[in-house]
Order: structure tokens, then sequence, then C-alpha cells
């Protein structure tokens, strides 16, 4: 025979013509079967499964309804959880009673005194405290320099924007926004504030914003157990809710329409907007404002922070009420 057929493996075929068919057996397999099901209507895919615990969420006994405006249900962090690490950085988080979720504790840890008031701190308050493999603490703190403690800190849990509208609570209502603040330290400094001088509560957008890490929960001084923050989705919307329910908006601006000693709506019920303290308010935020207001300084300060410019206002709002 020409060529490689003698070959071995060669493939040798003298038949000519079409080959033989399935016989019928895979028509069923050819059929249409019509349009994929919507992601909810499959049982094994996350959207159906997420519905289904949204729909024994809503039926369960004391379920809180979905509201609307600016915010949507009251919600948590994206994250579930946050992790403070370091002697002394656990030590201050103890100190200021940031809510704590589980101690982790480093086998055969050099104890020094940080570390003994940490675990009294935390056995004080009866934290669960684990002890935890060197490499399992590396794992847990990203390669950070945790130096054989740290903490989990739950996700805050954010009010509603509209929950700090409460005819219930004392005084005149005062809310501070907060329009592209993204240092937590100022959120904390601003907390503090609100409560020093009788703010009901803060707001702070979903996005480009910053949230309740515990660094912010640090800096509010124990504050932040006392005045509600409230998260929402569009801050300008959540304004215009506000203003429909008698609140005048004040945006806090350096080139403002009015100074802050000749404000004159202090007596009013009041969301002052603190904006960035680079970019100042947005457009939408500041066209939403009733008046901007702006703080008088010498020439030597170009600007504030936002943390003290806050602290300023709300001072000046409390005197004027307090004549």
């Amino acid at each position: 025979m020409p060529g490689n057929s003698q070959r071995r493996g060669a493939i040798r075929g003298s038949k000519k013509g079409p080959s033989s068919g399935s016989g019928g057996q895979r028509r069923k397999g050819l059929e249409a079967r019509g349009a994929t099901p919507k992601a909810v209507e499959r049982t094994k895919h996350p959207a159906h499964k997420n519905a289904v615990r949204g729909a024994k969420r809503a039926s369960s006994p004391g379920a809180r309804p979905a509201r609307s405006g600016g915010g949507g249900a009251p919600r948590r962090t994206k994250g579930s959880s946050e992790i403070v690490y370091g002697r002394n950085s656990v030590v201050e988080a103890l100190r200021a009673d940031i809510p704590v979720t589980t101690m982790y504790v480093a086998g055969r840890l050099d104890s020094d005194d940080r570390v003994r008031e940490a675990l009294k701190i935390a056995t004080s308050r009866g934290l669960p405290i684990l002890e935890t493999p060197r490499g399992e603490l590396d794992r847990i703190t990203d390669g950070g320099v945790h130096q054989g403690l740290a903490l989990q800190v739950p996700a805050y849990a954010y009010a509603h924007p509209s929950d700090l509208v409460n005819p219930q609570m004392p005084g005149i209502p005062l809310i501070v926004a907060l329009d592209g603040i993204t240092d937590p330290r100022n959120l904390g400094a601003i907390i503090r504030s609100v409560a020093a001088f009788g703010g009901h509560g803060v707001v702070v957008p979903e996005r480009r914003s910053v949230g309740m890490t515990a660094s912010a929960w640090k800096t509010s001084a124990g504050a932040a157990a006392r005045i509600p923050v409230a998260q929402c989705s569009n801050l300008t919307r959540t304004l215009e809710e506000y203003r429909k329910a008698g609140f005048f908006v004040l945006g806090l601006d350096m080139d403002g329409d009015v100074s802050l000693p000749g404000l004159e709506l202090a007596q009013e019920a009041l969301v002052i907007v603190i904006g960035s303290e680079g970019k100042g308010l947005s457009r939408l935020v500041r066209e939403t404002c009733d008046q901007i207001v702006s703080i008088p300084m010498s020439s030597a300060v170009e600007s504030l922070n936002a943390g003290i410019a806050t602290g300023v206002t709300l001072y000046e709002v409390a005197r004027r009420r307090a004549l």
C-alpha cells in the first residue's frame, strides 16, 4: 500500500460516502429550551438566595419597613468589620470604648504595660479574647505590624436620615451634613462638636465620603456613642427632604453670602453643610442651600480645617440660641 498506510497507528478507511448519524438520539439536545430564566428565578444563583433572605426578613415579626427619601433603609458599611492592630492603637481604641467583637492576642506574647492594660480593659468589658498564632495574626492584619495585638471592630450601624427628624429630641433641631469630607479624624472631631453644642446628628453620603471607622470613633472621644450618624445615597436629595420637613439648609464656605456673626437663622431648625477643605461645597449641594455662610478670618489664614470650622459655627449657633 503506498504512502505511510503501513505505519503503526495510521488510520485506514476504505469506506466512502457520508458517515452514519446519531439515529435521532440527540434530537432532544437540539431542541430550543426557551429564554434563560432571570437570576432571581435560578435557585442556585446568589440573587435568588438574597431575595429569599430579604423576603424572610420582611415577613419576620418586628421587621423594620424601608423608607423613601435620600438614604434608603438603615444599612451597615459594605465591609463586614474592621481590624485595629498594634499595641498603642489597640489600647487607645479600648480606652475610647470603641465597640469590639473580638480581641486577638498572639501566643507566647512578651507582655508590657500596654498589653497588660489592653487585657485588663478587655476582661472588664467581657470581650472575647482569642490566643492566635502569629501567622494567623499576620493574615488577619494583612501583614501589618500588629505587635501581637489586634481588635475586630464590627461594621457601624448607620441611622436613616429621617431618624434625625425627631420631635421628641430636646432643643431646636440641628443637623450637620458632610459634603466631600474624607478624613475620618475630621468626622470624629465634627461628631464631638455636634455633641458639645447640642446637635442632633450627622449625615454622610455613601460615596466619596468618610465613613464611621475606628479612627473616627476614637477621635470623637466617646461622642459617637451618643450622636447618631446617618448615611444617605444622595446628599442633594436628602437636603431637599430636610427642607420639605421645615429645615433651613446652610452651607459653610469661605465665599459665603452671609458672615457668621450676621447669621439670623440660628433660632430655626438647621442643617449645616460642611464642604471639603480643598474643594468646598459641590455645585448641586451649594445650589440646594438656603444661605451660604462664611467665617471671618484674618488674611494670615486662607481656610480652616473642616472639624475646626464646624466647631466654630456650632458654637455661634448655640450662643445665639441661648440669648
